[in-house]
């Protein structure tokens, strides 16, 4: 049997942080699954295309990940698409506690397990957030992001 894993988030946008989690992850799956989540109650900085583009463009010589965009729950995506496994970044502590709460529900739920993967110590303070406020405030937030994600 296939091991896949969904890696879901908003990716607005991807970070290196996020880039260094699915690269290390490649020798863990057969398949990774970028899995960019929908939510119709939230402001997002990038389009939907624009965030699927950036992320296939970072990963189109590995083709064992792939990217795709969902509604609703992860769990439900898993069960679509095959997945046994959730991958999931950690940066920190307040990460943990939020993540595990989540995986224990999804656990108790689907029986799907999830995967953490700590950050980098070099990407550990990255977040989306972050790079949206660089950005905004015209400061240097290519030092944050892949190559592939570029502001024209």
């Amino acid at each position: 049997m296939e091991k896949i894993a969904v890696f879901p988030g908003s990716f607005d946008p991807i970070t290196l942080g996020h880039y260094d989690i699915i690269k290390r992850s490649i020798p863990l799956f057969d398949k990774i699954i970028v899995a960019i989540g929908v939510n119709a109650e939230k402001k997002y900085m990038f389009s939907l295309d624009e965030r699927k583009r950036f992320i296939e463009e970072c990963f189109e010589n590995d083709p064992s990940v792939s990217v795709l965009t969902y509604e609703g729950l992860t769990i439900d995506l898993c069960k679509k698409v095959k997945a046994k496994f959730i991958l999931r970044g950690l940066r920190n502590p307040a990460d943990f506690e939020f993540e595990k709460a989540i995986a224990h529900t999804n656990r108790k739920l689907s029986k799907i397990e999830t995967v953490f993967l700590l950050t980098a110590a070099n990407t550990s303070y990255i977040s989306s957030s972050i790079v949206r406020d660089v950005l905004r405030n015209g400061g240097e937030y290519e030092l944050l992001v892949p190559d592939a994600v570029r502001v024209k």
